[in-house]
Parts: C-alpha cells; structure tokens; sequence
C-alpha cells in the first residue's frame, strides 16, 4: 500500500512539476520573434550554471554583456555547457544561426560573426528570462536571421545631449534588440577641430565619438554621421563668419551652393565627422526641405540642389563612404511629392501624376549621382502608391533607394500613435517585398522627448526589420514590457503607454488657444494671444460653459492619469530591470495630471454655489504655482539622471525655421513647460496672488 500511495505522490508531484514548467516555458518571449522556433521541453541548465564555452572553429567569444558576464572559453568541449562554431558553408543567411539547446548542452552554428552575435543575443534573453522564473532554460530549436540586413535607427542629438554613460548603455540595449547600425544626426553636439566655431561647448570629442563608434562595431553596429548640408544650415550659418556662405543674406537655413567656401566648411565638418566614426559605411549629406537661388543666379532649385548633391557625393566617394540624401526636394520640383502621401489615390491616378510630371526628372536624370543613396522618407503613409512608384522609379532607373520610417516626429513629451507602430511595420514590410535590404528608423529630436520612451518603438522596429510581420502589435507590445522590465509585467493588465498618449495628446493645448505651443516664443504677447481666458467671479459658470468640451477632456484625462498613475507603481515594485524608463513615463504623467487638475480646479473656483467652496477653489489656485514647480522639479531630477537638460549658457540660438520647441530657449523648463509658465503668469497677474 506504501509503494503505491509513494507512486501516486511521485506521480502527482511530478504532474504539477511539468505543469508549472510548460507555464514557465509560455514565458519565454524573444524580441525580435526568430524566424523559426520550437520548444521541446525543460533542460537541466540554469542560466546560472553556464559557465564555459568551447568553439571547435576557434572563433572568439562575442562581445557580450548581462546574463554572460561570467562565461569563459574553455579548452575542451566535455566542460563547455556552450558549444559554438561559424561555418560560411552553413546553408544560412547573412547574419542566420542555427540555435539548439539540449538537456545540458547548448549548440550554435552561425553563418558569420554577425550571425554568432545574434546567437547570443537570442540565447542571452533566453537565460534572462529562465532566471527571471528560476526555471530551467527550454529545450529548444531555432533557426534565425535578419529579412533585412542594414537596420538602422536615427540618434540626433541636436537639440540636447545625454550623458556618455547614457549612450553606451543604449548600445548594449539595440544590440539586445539586433539593431545592426546607428546614423548620429551630429550638428554642433561634435567637437569639430577643423572648423571648431560650429562646436557647441557641451560637443563631444572626435575621441569620445569614435571610442562609442569602437564600442558599437564590437557589437556589430556601425555608427555613419548625419551632417546636414545644404539646408538645415543653421547650426553653422548662423554664426557671424559664416553669413557670408547664405543662399539668402537674410536667413541663416540654406547654404549657396555656388559659393566654392561652401565646400571648403562642409568638407571640414565632413572630415572631422568621419574621423569620429571610422567603421561607418555611409556619410548622410541630407539635403532636405530646402529651397535655393543661388543669390539669384537664374538657375532652378533643381539644377543648384544637384550642383551640390554632386559635389558632396563626390566627396563622399573619395574619402571611401557612400552618401545617403534625403531624397524629397527633387520629387518636390518635379510634382510628384503630394502623391506620395495621399493614400486615397489609386494606380491610375498616381501614374497619371507621373506621367505628366515625370519629365521635368528625366531632363536632369544624367546629373544625378549613381553613388548616392536616395532615402525615400515617408512617416505616415509608406504603404500609400505614390510612395512605392516614388521608390520604384528609382530603382528603375539604376539608382539606389532605401526606406526611412519613423518612431518619433513632433510629437511632445512622448511618441504617440503606438510609437507609430503601424507605419513602421507597413514599411518594413514593402521594403522586404521589394527586395530592398535596408530601413532606417528616423527618431527626431525637435520636441525632446526623453529618449527612453523611443525604446518600445525602437523594440517594433528590431521585430518587423528582423521577423517580418509575424506577430500582433499586442504580442509585441507584450514582449516589450517583457524584456524591458519583467517577465511578470508582460500580461495585458500592464499595459499603460498606449492609455498616456490620450491625456499627452490634450495636454500639449489644453491651456491654449488652439495648437500654439511651438509658436508661443515667437508671439508679442502670448498670454493674451494664446491662452484661454480665466473665469469671472462676477460671471458664475460662464467661463465652464465656454470651455465645456475642454473641462470634460481634462476630467476624463485626469482620470486616466490616475489609473495610470497605479500601474506604474504597482509596475516599479514589480520591475527586474529598467525601473528608470517607468520614472520617466511617471514624470510625465504626473506633470499631464496636475495640467488638468488645474483646469478641473478653475472649473471649481467658477461653479462655486458659496462663499466657503468659492474661497476653499481660491486658495488651491493660489497654491498652482508651487504646485507647478514642484512637479516640475522633480520632472527635471528624474529627467537629469541621464540628460544635459540645459544648453551652455554662451549657446547661440538660430533662426528656428522649423518652431523646434527644443531650439527656443536655454533652459529646459523655458522651453518644455514655456505654455504653463505662461499659465502660472496669468494666474497670478489676473487673481492679483
């Protein structure tokens, strides 16, 4: 009777063991998706216990960081819990391993280095998450590699600069994620020797760049520079000595591309740029969003544009780089720019376009340089027509083309549009059907944000560049918060950015007179041209009936931030890693929140129905501005964590062509927080405080 009741036990223990592994198992969630994988069960290795690796090619250990801190090379394979070997016969592609974990061995074969890296990688968040659930790693096959072979996201850094450390750990993070190559949009935050007035103080070292740029290429991520070039000038024009180059005397934008000085500061700027960065392949030479006479000399945009662009490819080519130019100018003057974005045109619309506008390209098609790289950029709508028959054209006619998305535009305070996942996706995908082997992530810095809040995209764009459309958004999402945080904060439940975009989106106007916000520092009297007015005590209710549709939004806002709000805190007690993004997005909702508790106060102070409730709303508006600085404050003590918050205090600030609200004061606050400033202003000049 003992040996069965031991047997039943022995059998029922061992039920609820293999239960509670096939749900550790389900935990298990890679980002990006492998192209093939499948689990088989629990090994007996703990990531703990992988320790040694053996390469019978003698191919050295990766350059690796996190879960492999410890593992060494070992002499023979018996001790090696890793056996691991690059075989170019492998019938992989570029960049493909093969990846097999066994009950106490683990097997990789990889097409190349870059494919033994990724191995890694993929192995490494395996061990991150079986340590996560104090499991055992799966028993597990995977084959893998990239559907596009250059994935590149777009770091700019004009507008503000984060602190070194900051960048070397977000190199670990995109090699995590398989993102192969970086284009840093430099401007003045590099500290140019040949030309050094254009250097802001705060620039980093030629040195400083390129021990990042040896640190990436280690991680097989190759950093190319953007200096911008024709237009976007301003970082260099607006400085005294260099008026002189100006397409226009008066704006400090555009360069005069017949100027022969023009070339001299840009290849200056360029030589220092590629000396910063000695791995890259590429020199970005933008070139968008300009308009050019050459001091009246009678010649077409067109014809100057291509005057340059030839000149700086030539360069380019010489110096052993292949330029990459925005391609929109061209497309602009020849007609057939709107058609790119407009998705409600069809075939015979688009190819009606074209042919009527088409010639005006041909006519120059012989001055365009073959060595260039035309970026078709499209944020909204890749999938559109016009966009495809734009990137085809090119191809067609023996130019070369790549994609450009985006993870960040103008949005403020934080990505919006599930960090423009959609659009992310939908070019990725037509740039593997058209066989086309690269895209770049584009994620601007003209509002700011703090640039932890781009990883979720950056996380979408690994998995769509890599793995195609494989997965939902929500998978994902899910994934995301998996990796970045905890295994446990993967449900649903935990799921809050796409919820903060709402109350972000009112919040960038919800004090003002319509979309101002960009705009305010260029008004004579902002308070009176761009804010909304305050209540009347001597006119109850008036002023609620006024803004009734904005008071309902502050309230369902406010709402949301406080649910919110619970899930990050309930989130930061849970998180195993990146705690600190959660204190970033906690800022900025707090800030959203007091936003509308201002609204919903003054809606209290006007609908007051006594003497005791009228003066009990009074003394909260009298108290606002303290309010303000305090969360304002500790925004900033989060935020300066990793940022240089503030430009140098001798910094010149240009013409602002574009209303970068980043690029219209000296210190933060005056420029993120400039309309409730304002605000605060009003309050108190009105209320007499």
């Amino acid at each position: 009777m003992k040996t069965i009741l031991h047997l039943l036990l022995a059998l029922i223990l061992s039920f609820i063991f293999s239960c509670q592994n096939s749900v550790k198992e389900a935990a298990f969630k890679l980002l990006p998706q492998p192209q093939e994988m499948q689990i088989k069960g629990t090994s007996e290795l703990k990531s703990d216990q992988i320790l040694y690796c053996f390469s019978k090619s003698n191919a050295d250990i990766p350059a690796l960081s996190g879960s492999f801190k410890k593992i060494r090379k070992s002499k023979e394979p018996q001790s090696a819990q890793i056996l691991y070997e690059i075989n170019k016969e492998a019938d992989l592609r570029p960049q493909g391993y093969t990846l097999e974990i066994r009950k106490n061995k683990i097997r990789i074969k990889a097409k190349d280095k870059a494919g033994l890296f990724y191995a890694f990688q993929t192995l490494g968040q395996l061990m991150e998450d079986a340590e996560d659930q104090q499991a055992a790693l799966p028993k597990c096959s995977i084959k893998d590699f990239p559907l596009l072979t250059y994935r590149a996201i777009h770091i700019d850094v004009k507008h503000h600069i984060d602190n070194v450390d900051y960048y070397y750990n977000l190199l670990d993070k995109l090699a995590q994620y398989k993102i192969n190559a970086v284009i840093v949009e430099m401007e003045d935050k590099l500290k140019y020797e040949r030309q050094p007035i254009v250097a802001s103080a705060d620039a980093l070292s030629i040195e400083t760049w390129r021990k990042l740029s040896d640190y990436a290429m280690e991680r097989h991520i190759e950093i190319s520079p953007l200096i911008q070039g024709l237009g976007h000038a301003s970082f260099i024009l607006k400085h005294d000595i260099y008026k002189n180059l100006r397409d226009d005397p008066k704006s400090d934008w555009a360069f005069n591309p017949l100027n022969p000085e023009t070339y001299k500061v840009q290849y200056d700027l360029y030589l220092d740029a590629l000396k910063a960065t000695p791995y890259g392949r590429y020199l970005h030479i933008g070139g968008d969003e300009v308009h050019t006479t050459g001091r009246n000399s009678g010649k077409s945009p067109l014809e100057l544009q291509l005057i340059w662009l030839n000149k700086v490819c030539k360069f380019a080519e010489e110096h052993g780089r292949t330029p990459i130019f925005w391609d929109d100018m061209p497309l602009k003057f020849a007609g057939v720019y709107k058609a790119m974005f407009n998705t409600k045109l069809n075939q015979q619309q688009v190819d009606d376009i074209w042919k009527k506008n088409e010639p005006k390209l041909l006519k120059f098609l012989d001055r365009f340089p073959k060595n260039c790289i035309y970026m078709r950029w499209n944020y909204s709508s890749p999938q559109s027509i016009g966009n495809i028959k734009a990137m085809d054209w090119f191809r067609q006619h023996n130019l070369q083309v790549m994609g450009a998305t985006a993870g960040q535009t103008e949005w403020v305070l934080m990505p919006q549009d599930e960090s423009n996942m959609e659009n992310i996706k939908d070019f990725a995908v037509s740039s593997q059907q058209s066989g086309l082997n690269g895209l770049l992530l584009t994620l601007w810095d003209d509002d700011s944000p703090h640039f932890s809040l781009y990883i979720r995209g950056i996380a979408a764009f690994a998995e769509y560049t890599w793995s195609g459309d494989k997965r939902s958004k929500e998978d994902i999402k899910s994934a995301y918060r998996q990796r970045e945080f905890s295994y446990s904060l993967s449900s649903p439940q935990y799921a809050f950015i796409d919820d903060l975009e709402i109350p972000v989106g009112f919040w960038k106007n919800a004090l003002l007179l319509g979309n101002k916000r960009t705009h305010l520092k260029k008004m004579k009297n902002p308070i009176e041209e761009a804010l909304i007015t305050l209540p009347d005590k001597n006119n109850k209710g008036a002023w609620s009936a006024k803004y009734n549709d904005r008071l309902r939004k502050a309230a369902t806002a406010k709402a949301k931030c406080d649910t919110i709000a619970n899930k990050i805190e309930a989130m930061k007690s849970e998180a195993l890693r990146n705690s600190y993004t959660l204190d970033v997005y906690e800022q900025d909702n707090n800030m959203v929140r007091f936003t509308c508790e201002a609204l919903l106060t003054l809606k209290d102070y006007d609908n007051a129905k006594n003497k005791s409730d009228e003066t009990a709303a009074f003394n909260r508006l009298k108290n606002m501005a303290d309010r303000f600085n305090a969360v304002e404050q500790e925004l900033e003590k989060v935020y300066a964590k990793t940022r240089r918050l503030n430009k140098p205090e001798n910094y010149i600030l240009d013409q602002d062509h574009h209303s970068h609200l980043a690029n219209q004061a000296i210190h933060f606050k005056d420029w993120q927080f400039y309309a409730e400033e304002l605000f605060m202003q009003k309050l108190k000049s009105e209320y007499k405080f």
